[in-house]
């Protein structure tokens, strides 16, 4: 199966070809484009997608599914990728599989001991997953100041690993082979994709504007 791997939750700006085994699982990432930009997803994501395709020798035509890393992340740069897995998939008449962005920075780091994978939620906090040794989610995603995150016995991985006080561990930010893997067992066995819902972890900033106050005539 080729398919389309996009991340834009973190700075990183992410799109890879990738091929999966159907029978064995096996994933090969044929091309993939990153950049590093907080502010260039919405400029950068299409042309890294159309390159990797170019590079990897695969026609968008024949894709067979989308994954998508949908967050925990900021809005902004979220929804970039968000909407060009769905509108890419619907063009194609593909599915689009939903991917959490830190379960596929635990699938890339892969399994053997406990793992806690922090990235940067901005505003002195933490977006954060833990994991069990055999790579099962026990906690998260949430998002929290680092004082209240305990990290226990587990090996920190994601780009925030300094604010929890570890040293910082590879992969910092998710990749297209890390996104697959997550989604390698749903993708194989054809499952319908659940909805590409964003995990934002957070209320907007924007709020409803409040009633006008009447102004009284001043005689």
């Amino acid at each position: 199966m080729l398919l389309l791997a996009l991340d834009t939750s973190t700075p990183a700006v992410t799109a890879g070809i990738v091929a999966l085994d159907e029978t064995s699982g096996a994933v090969n990432v044929l091309a993939e484009r990153v950049t590093i930009n907080p502010r260039a997803h919405g400029e950068l994501l299409t042309p890294h997608l159309t390159e990797a395709a170019s590079t990897a020798g695969v026609a968008l035509r024949d894709l067979d599914a989308v994954v998508c890393g949908i967050g925990p992340g900021p809005f902004t740069g979220l929804r970039a990728g968000m909407v060009t897995a769905a509108s890419l998939a619907h063009a194609l008449d593909i599915p689009a599989y939903p991917v959490c962005s830190l379960d596929a920075i635990a699938a890339e780091t892969g399994t053997g001991a406990p793992l806690l994978v922090a990235t940067d939620a901005r505003r002195r906090e933490v977006y954060w997953a833990r994991y069990a040794a055999d790579g099962t989610r026990e906690a998260g995603p949430a998002v929290d100041p680092p004082a209240d995150i305990d990290v226990g016995d587990a090996r920190v991985v994601g780009q925030a690993g300094a604010m929890l006080s570890q040293a910082a561990r590879e992969p910092s930010y998710p990749t297209a082979n890390g996104l697959v893997r997550a989604a390698a067992d749903v993708v194989i066995a054809r499952e319908e994709p659940a909805p590409l819902t964003p995990l934002y972890l957070r209320r907007p900033d924007a709020a409803e504007p409040s009633e006008r106050k009447r102004v009284t005539e001043v005689r």
